[in-house]
């Protein structure tokens, strides 16, 4: 299982246009080094400057005449984690505790996107590192230890009661003292920065082709156990609430602040991440295009429209359901299909079932449960990767309004359906759960095919003539003036079929009878 754990992570993987904003010059400002995939490769261990007797030291050095009269104590634990379940994870994660998956006093000799401790057995979570504050209250049950007590100045109030030390000096002698004076930053930015700029996508098709951009997605740096962390604004803006005065590394971590994450949870944090390398403190500029790394770009364009859409569900605007909060997505490149199987907000589906469905993801999809999966065997575009991730958030909403009794059935059809028509997604309309297959389905191909229409303009395509359910129907009553909002409160939990849907409109707009009995006469079977 970690063999195929460790495969899936290697591949595993609104936006308006917003007000026009000046990007910072990227030939000054881009990371260092180049967006790496596969096990991080770690080289020999480090001093870290940051412990509490290396930071004494240092004080000691600089301010000889205050030596053994300014006591340095810990103001952070460096600690690691084994969690042995999702759940435990979860808990960590919901501390606000930044994870990451490999030492912080290592030297990095390729970068990745994931580490796994050889150390550990197979089909176990690797190991989570992270800095805490000195009076962190540890969960209960969960195995940690702690491997340094640190000093950071930001983090101790006392340092206000010394206003006649220099902490800068002092951080800079420590990394002197440790053999690390390498990794400071050039003298002529030796003031303390806290890392800012702009992370941004270049959709082609979209805003003219402007970057826009990359909206509500972490941006975290680390130097040793300083780490400082923080999300984009809508437009791609970030501030890092942290001083550094030497070269951080910086990551994007694929957890939105719209309560939604990308990524595989085995042995990555609880979110993919995209390791841009090391920049200055003062912050990077980073552009994602499509002839970029096809990684980052789909998991970038899969934030997007994630994003896009959860600030659409508004009264303002498309006035449908949200979907849950704390969506998970999973982003599978070996696979064309997408899906919204709703597994992590307890839709049901028999286990054995899902080792047909799923093979040697079987045992991570039980463990970690996904609730959208986006198969990107072809998504070679950021509109591509956009279409299908529209499309499984719209399931989402319908989730959100009819729940899991609702949703059990449909998914399970559609796996049924795949394994034993061998790949048809859709089977062929008959059979338990085909009625909440066809009225889903009709549901997230309209929905979705008039949002890609906002996005990109155009007017709505013309739907594949395999289907057996026909979104067709919703399309026509939308031309014909009914809003997307009309449409969404008929998927009450009662219509379960396409006749109980056509009824149920009737039911809610009566006054348009005549224009709903068309719209289905005309493309019904």
């Amino acid at each position: 299982m970690k063999r195929c754990a460790l495969y899936l992570c290697a591949f595993l993987l609104p936006v308006a246009c917003g007000r026009e904003l000046p990007l910072q010059e990227p030939s000054s400002r881009a990371p260092k080094g180049e967006v790496f995939h596969g096990l991080i490769q770690l080289g020999e261990k480090l001093e870290d400057p940051y412990t509490v007797e290396n930071m004494q030291k240092a004080l000691d050095s600089v301010y000889p005449t205050k030596a053994g009269r300014v006591d340095i104590h810990p103001t952070d634990l460096y600690v690691r984690f084994l969690p042995s379940t999702d759940a435990e994870l979860q808990r960590l994660k919901a501390d606000g505790l930044y994870l990451q998956d490999h030492p912080m006093d290592y030297k990095i000799v390729r970068e990745g996107d994931y580490y796994f401790d050889p150390s550990l057995e197979e089909d176990v979570i690797t190991w989570q590192y992270a800095v805490v504050p000195g009076d962190y209250a540890f969960p209960s049950g969960i195995r940690y230890e702690v491997l340094d007590h640190c000093y950071i100045s930001e983090h101790d109030p006392d340092t206000r009661a010394c206003p006649d030390i220099d902490w800068r000096l002092v951080e800079e002698e420590a990394f002197r003292l440790t053999g690390n004076a390498g990794l400071l930053a050039p003298a002529t930015k030796a003031d303390p920065q806290k890392p800012s700029g702009r992370i941004t996508l270049q959709d082609p098709g979209f805003c003219e082709g402007k970057p826009v951009g990359l909206a509500g997605v972490m941006v975290a740096c680390n130097v040793f156990v300083k780490i400082g962390f923080t999300h984009t604004d809508r437009d791609g803006y970030y501030t890092v609430p942290m001083e550094f005065t030497s070269d951080p590394r910086y990551r994007l971590v694929f957890q939105n602040d719209k309560g939604f994450s990308l990524g595989f949870n085995l042995v990555l944090l609880p979110a993919s991440v995209s390791t841009l390398g090391c920049g200055g403190p003062e912050g990077i500029d980073y552009n994602i295009t499509e002839q970029d790394d096809v990684w980052l770009m789909r998991r970038s364009a899969a934030n997007n429209a994630a994003y896009d859409y959860l600030s659409r569900c508004t009264p303002q605007d498309l006035d449908i359901s949200a979907p849950p909060a704390d969506i998970r997505i999973w982003m599978i490149p070996v696979l064309k299909e997408s899906s919204a199987p709703m597994l992590h907000h307890g839709a049901g589906l028999d286990h054995e079932l899902v080792k047909q469905y799923a093979g040697d993801y079987a045992t991570a999809l039980k463990m970690f449960l996904p609730d959208i999966t986006i198969g990107t065997s072809e998504a070679h575009t950021i509109a591509k990767v956009y279409s299908s991730t529209v499309h499984e958030f719209a399931h989402a909403s319908h989730f959100a309004q009819v729940g899991t009794e609702y949703w059990t059935p449909f998914i399970a059809y559609i796996v049924r359906s795949y394994v034993m028509d061998k790949g048809a997604p859709y089977g062929y309309g008959s059979g338990s759960g085909s009625g909440e297959c066809a009225v889903g389905e009709m549901w997230a191909y309209f929905l979705g095919s008039t949002l890609n229409k906002d996005r990109y303009g155009g007017s709505l395509p013309s739907y594949p003539a395999s289907l057996w359910f026909r979104p067709e129907i919703l399309s026509c009553l939308y031309e014909r003036g009914f809003s997307r909002a009309q449409l969404f409160r008929a998927l009450k939990k009662s219509v379960t079929s396409v006749d109980a849907l056509h009824q149920e409109l009737v039911n809610l707009y009566p006054e348009k009878q005549d224009l709903i009995d068309d719209a289905f006469t005309r493309y019904g079977k």
